[in-house]
């Protein structure tokens, strides 16, 4: 009866104690899960900037000196316009398509280099690019590239003799880079340099008695964008 007691007692003083135990346990918390942002899906936007152009003329005068060109001038100026996208995204790759088009007060001219003054103006350019890029959560770095086109106003002065103006229609080439941020899950600005090359367009026959002529033209622009994201939004982090 006595050895009947003490493992009694001894059973209830062990129930009694193990809450005391189990509290003293160490409880862990699952760990969060990390996100990302998701650049996949279409967007809309505009853009703003400003451009340096280059153009070189070339007649039967030849080449200035050791230089490639007859004469050469700057334009420059200030553009804008829209824009629509897609991206897709593979891991932190980014692959799309953007297409835009912008107006433009880009001009400049020879100041009367070679006796007649020409000038040039863009009125508009607009290019389709496939974009390329490293994505660090909603931090974008990307490189892009494809066709351009264009119109370009020429107006050539011969003092004494008459204006001949006329528009090229161009077709060319376009790249770039930048960095784009996600400030939302549905607003993204960004900041890109372009080029485009509009290649070279001919006057055979000029209506003002100047010699018949060519201009090369080239543009390097720095543009600032806000495009709109439609859907999108965080992804859970896979380990």
């Amino acid at each position: 009866m006595k050895q009947f007691l003490l493992t009694t007692v001894s059973l209830g003083v062990l129930a009694l104690g193990s809450p005391a135990f189990g509290a003293d346990l160490p409880f862990k918390a699952r760990p969060a899960v990390p996100t990302v942002y998701d650049w996949t899906g279409f967007y809309i936007g505009g853009f703003g900037g400003y451009a340096f152009g280059n153009h070189n003329l070339n007649n039967a005068l030849g080449p200035a000196g050791f230089a490639d060109f007859t004469a050469n001038w700057e334009s420059h100026g200030a553009f804008g316009g829209g824009e629509i996208g897609y991206n897709w995204q593979s891991g932190n790759l980014i692959f799309g398509i953007e297409a835009d088009g912008a107006g433009s007060g880009i001009q400049g001219n020879d100041n009367f280099a070679i006796g007649a003054n020409d000038a040039n103006k863009l009125k508009w350019v607009g290019s389709l690019r496939a974009r390329g890029g490293i994505a660090v959560d909603r931090l974008l770095l990307f490189f892009d590239g494809g066709w351009a086109v264009g119109d370009i106003q020429h107006t050539n002065t011969n003092p004494g003799v008459g204006v001949d103006q006329f528009t090229a229609h161009r077709n060319g080439l376009a790249a770039g880079a930048g960095i784009a941020y996600a400030m939302t899950d549905n607003i993204i600005g960004k900041f890109e340099y372009r080029y485009y090359d509009l290649g070279t367009y001919r006057r055979d026959a000029p209506t003002n008695g100047v010699l018949p002529y060519n201009v090369a033209n080239t543009y390097s622009t720095v543009l600032l964008g806000l495009d709109f994201k439609f859907g999108g939004g965080s992804l859970i982090a896979k380990y």
